[in-house]
């Protein structure tokens, strides 16, 4: 099993709705994140111009660098579910893994003296839930699932009016998979952040524009 994300930036509007998510979930002081969503663009010359939002948290690497510079095991990839995860009874702040980090999406919790960031909502998704920042993407842009089973299996709560729309804090029902929802896509559409030895596991969708995020 290898969670992670799909984000399809065709249909991310910027509207930072994951961001808040995240935040009221993880009860995040002012200023701190796991998520941010970066503005890309304007780029071209008018008429030719364009711009999109590109969502950047924990890629739930598959040879994390943070976990090899932690020198208390605190960092540590989970074997069944393949995320990074963050023992706090062993973090001491060191935060070599901040540094170690390709993407800049730890940071540390001064009040409790330990690093901090995104789990993928571990304490909903551990109970078969989606994450707070794909429940609440009002684009659809936000899918989870297990790459094993391929992206197009990933999944977001149902669009349309005629679904229950009572998100509770679990959301187990109600669901669409990117494969139902999604406008045809190829290989060339689909994006990574940079890979430096470490192996994110989000996925991107991208169409019939240029992809900025391995810069």
């Amino acid at each position: 099993m290898r969670k992670g994300l799909l984000i399809n930036l065709d249909r991310c509007s910027g509207c930072d709705s994951c961001i808040v998510a995240c935040k009221l979930e993880n009860d995040l002081p002012l200023g701190h994140f796991y998520n941010k969503v970066i503005a890309v663009g304007p780029t071209g010359t008018f008429p030719n111009v364009e711009k999109y939002w590109l969502p950047s948290q924990c890629q739930q690497c598959e040879n994390p660098a943070c976990v090899h510079v932690c020198p208390t095991a605190a960092s540590y990839r989970d074997p069944e579910t393949g995320m990074v995860l963050i023992d706090k009874e062993k973090c001491i702040g060191c935060q070599f893994c901040v540094m170690a980090c390709p993407y800049g999406v730890r940071y540390l919790n001064e009040e409790e003296g330990v690093v901090e960031k995104c789990t993928l909502c571990e304490q909903i998704t551990a109970q078969g839930g989606l994450p707070q920042c794909v429940i609440q993407c009002g684009g659809r842009a936000r899918f989870f699932g297990d790459l094993e089973q391929g992206i197009d299996t990933f999944e977001a709560p149902a669009v349309g009016y005629d679904v229950d729309r009572s998100y509770d804090n679990l959301y187990t029902g109600n669901r669409v998979t990117l494969g139902e929802l999604a406008v045809e896509y190829g290989d060339a559409d689909v994006h990574h952040l940079p890979d430096v030895g470490n192996g994110p596991h989000f996925a991107y969708i991208l169409r019939d524009r240029e992809w900025k995020g391995g810069e």
